[in-house]
């Protein structure tokens, strides 16, 4: 009793609150009042426009590599809203760090449909993109890309640029040492960096409840000396708005920030992946609910932004722009084999300049 005493009579130093950001209710009506860039019609129908793109840019990849004309390749379905709404808060000199789940976000900065089919095709020409140059391509590896963007960011700082480094992983790499050691990093040295963490409950197989204790995942930026947030990310009004608070905090030196957007993923990991094998059909559909694509639009059908007729030309431009791409990837002409080391190193070691002539059949003599 004496222990327990003495335990109520210390003192509290430090308390920590973690806030979750909506705007707009599965049914597409309002929560509360909107940011002030959702008053911009043109806006919200872009962003509505490239959600809408993007999932079925990812349905006729599916489709490609089920015929075998690409390779392994992972969908956004249900997660639309957190790349497209992230991206649309960048400035064009702000630089993109994705995992391998971001089209959204090279597609609004500029990447091409093709060389996003040209890359999970395997080749390489697909990372010489038409986005920005400075802009990162995908890195498949969990979590691997957390301190590259620590390091960029570091470099704005010392080079006192008012850029930003952005870095989307999904909740799978908040238990990896590279996020932790990348956000500790950030927090040390007050760096512009935005860290978004794509909570879509499953790091493939893995439920959230078995990867990690923490109520949240925004809290974790809390030990790292900055502050994280909650974000429904099926919502891409919040997305949008959290990311142009974190951006411009960074921006003013105001260090960094961490997002969390709560989301679901209701495809399969990636083509490679059967998710009934580890969840029921029933907890899928419930979340079907919540997706962000049927949330915006009856947002804008009922403030009269957004009609059937304007859903069928939508539809059949995505469709002739998606097709047209597909041609021109599977047009390109192929890459001859031995190409696959000229990107690796600026000059080439002996061991691997060898197997290069080998495959083009040069003579070693």
């Amino acid at each position: 009793m004496a222990s327990k005493r003495a335990n109520e009579e210390l003192p509290i130093i430090a308390r920590f609150e973690v806030r979750r950001r909506n705007y707009l209710a599965p049914d597409g009506a309002m929560n509360r009042p909107l940011p002030a860039f959702a008053t911009d019609a043109k806006l919200l129908v872009e962003l509505y426009r490239s959600m809408v793109l993007l999932r079925l840019f990812d349905r006729k990849a599916v489709a490609l590599q089920r015929t075998g004309r690409l390779g392994t390749y992972a969908v956004s379905l249900g997660q639309e809203a957190v790349s497209v709404g992230i991206a649309s808060a960048m400035r064009e000199e702000d630089v993109l760090v994705p995992s391998y789940r971001d089209n959204g976000a090279l597609l609004w900065r500029g990447v091409k449909l093709e060389e996003i089919l040209l890359f999970w095709g395997g080749d390489e020409r697909g990372n010489q993109s038409s986005g920005p140059v400075h802009d990162f391509p995908f890195c498949v590896p969990v979590g691997s890309q957390a301190p590259h963007a620590a390091g960029v960011a570091y470099a704005f700082k010392l080079r006192k640029q008012p850029r930003v480094a952005v870095c989307l992983f999904g909740d799978g790499a908040t238990s990896k040492g590279d996020v932790y050691e990348a956000m500790n990093f950030a927090g040390v040295h007050k760096l512009p960096v935005v860290f978004v963490a794509t909570n879509n409950q499953w790091a493939i197989s893995m439920p959230l409840r078995l990867q990690t204790a923490s109520e949240t995942l925004a809290q974790k930026a809390i030990a790292a000396g900055f502050s994280g947030e909650q974000v429904d990310g099926c919502d891409v009004v919040a997305m949008r708005a959290a990311a142009e608070e974190a951006i411009a905090a960074a921006r003013d030196g105001k260090g960094p920030r961490l997002i969390e957007a709560v989301t679901y993923r209701l495809g399969d990991h990636t083509t490679s992946d059967d998710a009934l094998r580890y969840r029921s059909a029933e907890e899928v559909q419930a979340h079907w609910k919540e997706e962000p694509i049927a949330r915006l639009r009856s947002y804008l059908v009922g403030q009269k932004m957004w009609t059937k007729a304007d859903e069928e030309q939508l539809a059949a431009e995505c469709h002739q722009r998606i097709e047209a791409a597909v041609e021109r990837y599977l047009t390109t002409p192929t890459r001859r084999a031995e190409t696959m080391f000229d990107n690796l190193y600026a000059d080439l070691p002996e061991v691997y300049a060898a197997q290069r002539r080998e495959l083009a059949g040069e003579d070693d003599a």
